[in-house]
């Protein structure tokens, strides 16, 4: 008895499972209507494009003829096509959640449009990169000193040189070279040279504390600057009529030239030896690096121009490289010795550090390119190479190694293409490094700084 009542019942809960079975989405919609906690609203983001009629049709009697698999007259099927074919019932989908994209309306017709402006931008092409040098020079008895300034680059396309005591020039136009002078042992060695602006002029900083101003189109000396130093003067930097040096002594002074008192103005901020200096774009402000770890910024348009504006002291070795940017009138670039190998940026007006990227190597000198936004820089130990950078994400953009030797002298030619090399090794190299600007192209102009021709704001 027990045996059968099992199976009788068995029997009776299978015909009730497949019985359900048979009607999946009625027991759904049973369930639902008897739960009253179930919000029974459905998000329909766009009902204009629902057919509602269609829908309620394939949920009710086009699946209950499938479920049910009720036989079908020939007479029935002709009429369910026909009727499918009215209401465009074979379709897929009943949900539309988005209309179809509206044609675009041309703000523009097509006949006022020239045939240039339908052609497709190019793109522009990735500039190669030489990695070796175009031209290597011999330079004997360089000296190997990372706080002179030996080499620089004038505006008349002339190189200066300084190898020991005298002075070379080579002719970039035509490659020839001549010597300038070769100074006497007791004043002796050469510790500077700069080119002034209108590429002619000449001035040279010595071991004995003076400084020199030369004629390079007659070889003649026009005058010697005395009195402002006590040790040699390693740095140089001119701003128009003004030259500025800076000396062993700590001390920057700013010469007036065309006058017999030549001595204007003296900044002390510095306690050891001056090794980098340079005039921004718009000659207001004036950025020196020593090697006491500092960085001064000193401007001129201040009531107290002797005081420094900005004291920089984040780099943790002496700083010789220092670089103003050419499209940002306010952008510093400085690069930190062995101990520090950091290029840090930064912004001269408020005095903040931008950025700081640590480059693995000592930062002998950096150049702009004035074409590009990328910057260039060189090294010392391990590698000895000249490193470029794409600014601002600071992504190396190629190395270029030949020197054996730190790279401690870097300038750059009027056209801003090629860059020449001194280093330890006693050799003077040539690389086109930033490549041949666009000739439609103009250099980027420096912003200029707020105020530049104000001494005060009231």
């Amino acid at each position: 008895m027990d045996a059968g009542f099992t199976s009788s019942s068995s029997s009776s809960s299978s015909m009730i499972l497949k019985a359900n079975s048979r009607f999946p989405h009625q027991e759904q919609r049973i369930q639902r209507r008897n739960s009253n906690n179930e919000n029974l609203d459905r998000f329909i983001p766009n009902r204009s494009a629902m057919d509602m009629d269609f829908a309620h049709y394939m949920l009710t009697e086009g699946k209950k003829g499938k479920e049910e698999g009720l036989p079908c007259s020939p007479s029935s099927q002709a009429y369910r096509k026909q009727l499918a074919e009215t209401l465009n019932i074979n379709r897929t989908r009943i949900l539309a959640f988005k209309n179809k994209p509206p044609a675009p309306v041309e703000l523009i017709p097509q006949q006022h449009l020239s045939s240039a402006s339908l052609q497709p931008k190019p793109i522009k092409p990735r500039r190669h990169i030489p990695q070796s040098s175009e031209r290597t020079l011999d330079a004997p008895d360089l000296v190997d000193d990372f706080y002179l300034n030996l080499l620089d680059w004038g505006s008349s396309n002339v190189l200066a040189i300084a190898l020991g005591s005298t002075i070379y020039l080579w002719d970039a136009s035509n490659g020839s070279t001549s010597e300038l002078v070769t100074m006497d042992d007791e004043i002796g060695p050469v510790t500077s040279v700069n080119w002034a602006p209108d590429g002619r002029h000449l001035a040279v900083g010595l071991n004995n504390s003076e400084v020199q101003l030369w004629d390079s189109a007659s070889n003649r000396l026009l005058r010697k600057l005395k009195g402002g130093h006590r040790s040699r003067v390693g740095a140089l930097a001119w701003n128009n009529h003004i030259l500025t040096t800076g000396g062993m002594d700590g001390q920057v002074i700013n010469n007036d030239v065309r006058i017999r008192s030549h001595i204007v103005e003296t900044y002390r901020g510095h306690h050891q030896e001056v090794c980098g200096l340079k005039w921004s774009t718009s000659g207001q402000q004036l950025a020196s690096g020593g090697n006491d770890n500092l960085v001064h910024i000193w401007d001129r348009s201040v009531a107290s121009s002797t005081q420094w504006l900005h004291r920089l002291e984040d780099h943790t070795s002496a700083v010789k490289a220092l670089a103003w940017c050419p499209f940002q009138g306010n952008l510093l670039a400085t690069g930190g010795g062995g101990a520090d190998r950091c290029i840090k940026f930064w912004n001269t007006h408020t005095g903040a550090c931008l950025n700081s990227v640590d480059t693995g190597s000592q930062v002998c000198s950096l150049l702009w390119n004035k074409n590009e936004r990328e910057l260039l820089s060189s090294h010392g130990f391990t590698q000895n190479q000249l490193t470029l950078w794409k600014y601002p994400s600071m992504v190396k953009m190629g190395e270029l190694t030949g020197h054996t030797s730190r790279v401690l002298y870097m300038t750059q030619s009027p056209d801003g293409c090629t860059v020449a090399t001194a280093a330890g090794d006693e050799t003077l190299r040539f690389w086109n490094v930033f490549g041949v600007p666009e000739v439609a192209k103009a250099a980027p102009k420096a912003s200029r700084e707020p105020f530049s021709n104000l001494s005060r704001i009231r």
